[in-house]
């Protein structure tokens, strides 16, 4: 329905001025667009190849390696590119929730054009549910398709033993416990910030004055870029409401959540382009788009990795893929940089040679490095909600009101501001569970959670100003959504064969202990007292509704709506004294010239 809604903006865009699509002219010098693709089926060879590298870090790692006009880099990516495969969907910020849906029975939750279709396998403490998982297939990866959020927090910090990496940073606590694990401090959160700086530019949004945003702008560098960073120009009447309950509940206001500070309540900062008139910036708009313009960075788009090759040293030194069933050899002299993602990463090592030997044997693979924990240690953020009426308009109404969605088009075309340029968020808050709802906790689940660094969140409110779900009546809509972060579930990824073609098979493991399920309950009992607190909600809670009372309702609903965060991290180590652990328990193991990214292993070994 809402993609439906949306076609008046579609016809609206199709009537600017026309561009030439293909080639530009700068310096009376002509360049073809063309001329940063490969050819199909042409065995080629550069100095780095980029596994399936079309995703968030992927086109950022490939983008700055081609800044060097001595090297030569080829991207792998197997889908093409969001604005073309998904109409205008992608880009406009308040669809982004479009065919995110964990519904694996309605035909329309998955977009194919963009969208892994990744299917979990059955969750038995989930009453057997299986879970639409939505993973961005295009240029840009889930940086094309997601909630646009811009967190510096690492989504899952070091606990007791355990690695865990993923894209974003983190609280000084963890950044320093990572550190001092790694034995290297360079990985604080004050050594990293530096990095951190370098790929975002920050803009201001455009407000009505005394609605200015709360931000540290000393979080930013003037010459970041080129993501572009932002909040958006629309502030919610439901936010004001939202803030008063935080504040009476005792939760405090912090000037964004990319200082190493999370507890506490802000707005949440987007990935949203100004300049473009607030369209979503991501690693292809932003990272691709310059390289493409700038340097001789190759992409091989709508191509599959099948395999990566090594010599009789175990040196990685190419990768075999597929474009539209035509197979050929991408060669690298330096490197291969494995950067495909949480599910996929694994998968291609396994189909590669590399993981558990046992799974190599039963997909019929030679085995190459026998590393036990590939796959292994996958972590997620389970996600719930609670639904309200409210008393305020909120951007419910894009689903149900036409002229609302005709209005709301050329508010955002003209003045880049109205409901169109944000998904309906409010502002996000960050706690440690407060003691009347932690006195609720068994001892064990203390323990557990009491071994996470004292900066790091327990619990993560987000209150959005739409529903995120089916409703039976038309209304405005709140959901008061929460996320859990002290998390003690670990899941794994692993495949049914060597073919990347065939889905990798995803467990997530959403609430599989005892201390995951007891936060869970405590967590939803503290977003309704935030959904009490804001005084806006009308008539009785609508999901699940007032009859969840007792622990074992609770959960049980939370059980049977739990949807992805899509923050999964684990399934791969990040450096070689934790994969050595992790990975196989084994010392001293070879490097082997294939380097990954997000939540993954640095080298190959042997």
């Amino acid at each position: 329905m809402l993609a439906l809604l949306a076609l008046p903006l579609i016809a609206l865009f199709c009537t600017s001025a026309r561009a030439a699509f293909g080639w530009s002219q700068e310096n009376g010098r002509t360049r073809l667009i063309g001329t940063s693709f490969g050819i199909l089926g042409k065995d080629y060879t550069f100095d780095y190849v980029k596994v399936v590298g079309g995703g968030t870090a992927g086109l950022t790692i490939a983008s700055r390696l081609a800044e060097n006009p001595s090297i030569s880099v080829a991207v792998i990516e197997a889908g093409g590119f969001y604005e073309l495969d998904n109409c205008n969907i992608s880009q406009i910020p308040a669809y982004g929730p479009e065919y995110s849906t964990s519904n694996t029975k309605d035909p329309l939750s998955i977009q194919p054009l963009v969208d892994w279709g990744d299917i979990t396998i059955p969750q038995p403490q989930l009453g057997g549910r299986q879970i639409h998982y939505a993973q961005g297939k295009c240029l840009g990866g889930s940086s094309g398709r997601n909630y646009m959020g811009y967190n510096r927090y690492m989504n899952f910090p070091i606990r007791q033993s355990f690695l865990i990496d993923d894209e974003n940073s983190g609280t000084l606590g963890t950044y320093h416990r990572w550190a001092d694990q790694l034995g290297d401090q360079s990985f604080t959160f004050e050594n990293l910030l530096k990095y951190f700086q370098k790929s975002p530019q920050f803009t201001l949004p455009i407000r009505p004055e005394g609605s200015q945003v709360n931000v540290d702008q000393a979080a930013f560098s003037p010459t970041g870029g080129p993501l572009q960073v932002s909040y958006s120009n629309e502030v919610k009447p439901l936010t004001k409401f939202v803030e008063q309950a935080y504040l009476q509940l005792g939760i405090r206001a912090i000037p964004g959540q990319n200082s190493g500070r999370l507890i506490g309540y802000a707005e949440f900062a987007l990935t949203l382009d100004q300049k473009a008139g607030g369209l979503r910036s991501s690693s292809e708009s932003s990272f691709l788009q310059q390289a493409i313009a700038d340097t001789p960075l190759l992409v091989y788009k709508n191509t599959l990795a099948k395999q990566i090759l090594f010599d009789d040293n175990k040196k990685a030194i190419g990768v075999k893929v597929d474009t539209a069933g035509v197979g050929y050899t991408l060669t690298a002299r330096q490197e291969v940089i494995l950067s495909a993602g949480t599910f996929r990463s694994p998968q291609l090592l396994m189909a590669s040679g590399i993981g558990p030997s046992a799974t190599l044997k039963q997909i019929g693979v030679q085995e190459l490095s026998d590393l036990p924990g590939v796959g292994q240690n996958l972590q997620d953020q389970p996600y719930f909600q609670i639904l309200y009426k409210v008393n305020l308009t909120t951007n419910s109404e894009l689903f149900f009101d036409p002229e609302y969605v005709i209005e709301a088009t050329e508010e955002f075309l003209t003045e880049h501001t109205g409901p169109l340029t944000s998904e309906g968020e409010t502002l996000v808050a960050f706690e440690k569970l407060p003691s009347h709802l932690r006195s609720g906790l068994s001892n064990s689940t203390i323990k557990d959670i009491s071994t996470f660094p004292s900066d790091w969140p327990d619990v993560e409110l987000l209150v959005q100003a739409y529903n995120t779900t089916a409703v039976p009546t038309r209304g405005n809509y709140a959901s008061f959504g929460v996320a859990t972060h002290t998390l003690t579930s670990r899941g794994n990824v692993t495949v049914k064969s060597a073919d990347t073609a065939d889905r990798p098979l995803v467990n997530p493991a959403w609430l599989f202990t005892k201390t995951d399920q007891e936060l869970a309950v405590q967590a939803f009992k503290r977003a309704r007292e935030v959904a009490k607190a804001t005084r806006v909600t009308v008539g009785a809670e609508v999901i699940p509704g007032p009859q969840a009372q007792s622990y074992e309702q609770i959960l049980d609903y939370i059980k049977s709506s739990v949807d992805p965060f899509r923050h999964v991290a684990g399934t791969y180590a990040l450096a070689e004294k934790f994969a050595d652990e992790i990975l196989s328990g084994k010392k001293n193991h070879k490097r082997q010239h294939i380097r990954g990214r997000n939540a993954l292993v640095a080298h190959a070994k042997s």
